[in-house]
């Protein structure tokens, strides 16, 4: 399937997007670039939705089903602090012993680069002669909001099915737990320091709350345990400036099994609050799903609830038999497992129920690190994986 032409073709595209630095809702110029790609790759059309998303389209000859290809091309930044300790630059896209370095290279440029190439490259060898539609997407903002942007593109494609081109390692991936970012508040009354009996030091019922919502045993199934974890604490006023704390807010990371509502996420620390504000009538606290908002580049504002749910898939399910059969007549021997990390796998098989699976070359953990990189023998791997796909879905 890559010719050497196609393999250099192939690098330089994944080079001129590690060359656009794309911080999430920055992501203009990569847009841009893999738009001109896209176009001389022979995409029958692209289209560039409000939030910034980018979506090209193949048309086969003949009416058939759509498989959609998820690729986030939004990236963390390179933090100015540790930006001397890469011994390569983050946005040059260069090759040094066979790893392409970059921000995005494994997270995630390269995939999104593979299947760029592997959709037009199917199509070409085949003359267009398949039944259905191949679409590709770039997609923005997903570090900070999983789900949320790809729900735009599930409306514009209506797709049967999805790949999510996530790093697996060359294996393929039939679930994942999904995640909720929890709230947690504590309402108190402010007084002078030098005075503090005469407020209600919303800190110390914080630190109460906390130590009883620790008893909490969340659920765990075969995607593992549903866990809930306290990330960050904060208090106000800040700094406290001889001030009695009114109001402390704990965020937790709840990790999410498939089927579990919002209502029997929250009601077990419902159901603490209750009872603590029962034995302290001075205890005024709430708990609720965190809500994000965040600017694209296109100006557009994208929002929502961070509630991203959980999913998982049977082995013998048709489009992960079909998937495993093409990765398997392209020479990939794909263990079937599942994602330890959360993805936009959340939206379209949690929220849509599309079916879903997860593939890509390179390893998780070389995403968000310094000197992140992808291996070209890798690369080029996944693209056949990404081939092999389509010739098993389209029958060819």
């Amino acid at each position: 399937m890559l010719t050497v032409e196609r393999e250099e073709k192939l690098i330089k595209l994944l080079q001129e997007m590690i060359q656009n630095p794309s911080d999430s809702g920055q992501e203009e110029g990569v847009v841009k670039a893999i738009d001109k790609n896209m176009k001389a790759l022979g995409f029958d059309n692209v289209h560039i939705d409000k939030y910034g998303n980018i979506i090209g389209c193949i048309k086969g000859n003949r009416p058939g089903k759509k498989i959609l290809f998820d690729g986030h091309i939004d990236t963390v930044p390179v933090p100015e602090l540790t930006r001397d300790k890469w011994t390569q630059n983050p946005y040059g896209g260069e090759i040094v012993d066979g790893k392409l370095y970059g921000r995005g290279t494994s997270d995630m440029k390269g995939q999104t680069a593979a299947f760029i190439s592997a959709a037009a490259y199917f199509a070409q060898d085949c003359n267009k002669d398949f039944p259905g539609e191949i679409y590709c997407a770039g997609v923005v903002c997903e570090e900070i909001f999983e789900g949320i942007a790809a729900r735009e593109i599930s409306n514009f494609v209506k797709p049967d099915y999805v790949v999510i081109g996530e790093s697996s390692e060359l294996n393929l991936k039939i679930g994942q737990r999904g995640r909720g970012e929890i709230v947690v508040e504590t309402f108190g009354k402010p007084a002078h320091s030098a005075n503090p009996h005469k407020g209600i030091n919303s800190v110390y019922k914080m630190a109460k709350v906390i130590e009883e919502i620790n008893k909490i045993v969340p659920p765990e199934t075969e995607l593992g345990k549903g866990i809930l974890e306290l990330t960050d604490i904060k208090s106000s006023p800040y700094p406290g400036a001889s001030v009695v704390p009114e109001y402390c807010k704990a965020t937790y990371d709840r990790r999410l099994l498939v089927g579990e509502t919002r209502e029997e996420v929250l009601r077990p620390i419902e159901e603490v609050l209750e009872r603590m504000m029962k034995e302290d009538p001075q205890l005024k606290a709430k708990v609720s799903f965190a809500l994000g908002k965040e600017k694209c580049y296109t100006g557009e504002t994208i929002e929502g609830e961070r509630f991203f749910p959980g999913w998982l898939y049977d082995e013998n399910d048709e489009f992960v038999q079909m998937a495993y059969k093409g990765l398997k007549e392209a020479g990939i021997d794909s263990e079937i497992t599942q994602y330890s990390f959360c993805t936009n796998g959340s939206h379209y098989a949690g929220e849509a129920g599309i079916r879903t699976i997860g593939f890509g070359p390179s390893k998780e953990n070389l995403a968000h690190t310094i000197d992140e990189h992808i291996e070209v023998e890798q690369l080029r791997i996944g693209a056949r994986g990404y081939y092999g796909i389509l010739k098993s879905v389209f029958g060819k």
